[in-house]
């Protein structure tokens, strides 16, 4: 019997959460304690986007403009994120990792898919191939999706 696309968008719905709560908890173990996960968020978020607005992050972590900012704020401080004005919108700031945030973002990311790599290291080498051809197959559907504007105004 072939696999109805319903089936399939059902699969999706099961495995998502336990996939993102697994990834959350180890990205939580990875990250330092006076760091907190809207923090790390917005760092992977900038790491994806560079030059979004306050705006784009926002919507994204699901928070506030006022929050928003003063968690961004906080990060600037810490010198893990830099605002500059848009050069074509004077009004606009954008914001990017420094450096140090990129640092920061990696090393927890590199901590998480080695976490990953050992947890999918049991699955036969076709039962990985499997994985890597599914995540092929739905990554242009999911990329093509309108994304998160990072031109939004503040």
């Amino acid at each position: 019997m072939p696999t109805t696309s319903q089936q399939c968008a059902r699969g999706i719905l099961e495995v998502t959460p336990q996939i993102m709560q697994a990834l959350r908890v180890q990205m939580r173990a990875q990250r330092q304690p006076d760091f907190s996960v809207p923090q790390f968020r917005t760092l992977a978020f900038l790491n994806r986007h560079p030059g979004s607005s306050l705006s784009a992050v926002a919507e994204h972590i699901g928070l506030t403009l006022p929050t928003m900012s003063v968690l961004v704020e906080g990060l600037v401080q810490r010198d893990l994120v830099a605002r500059e004005p848009d050069a074509r919108d004077r009004r606009r700031v954008l914001l990017t990792l420094t450096p140090t945030g990129h640092a920061l973002y990696s090393q927890a990311a590199e901590g998480s898919a080695a976490w990953l790599a050992a947890l999918l290291e049991p699955l036969s080498e076709q039962e990985r191939e499997s994985i890597v051809q599914a995540l092929a197959v739905l990554r242009p559907l999911f990329t093509a999706l309108p994304a998160l504007s990072t031109q939004k105004e503040d």
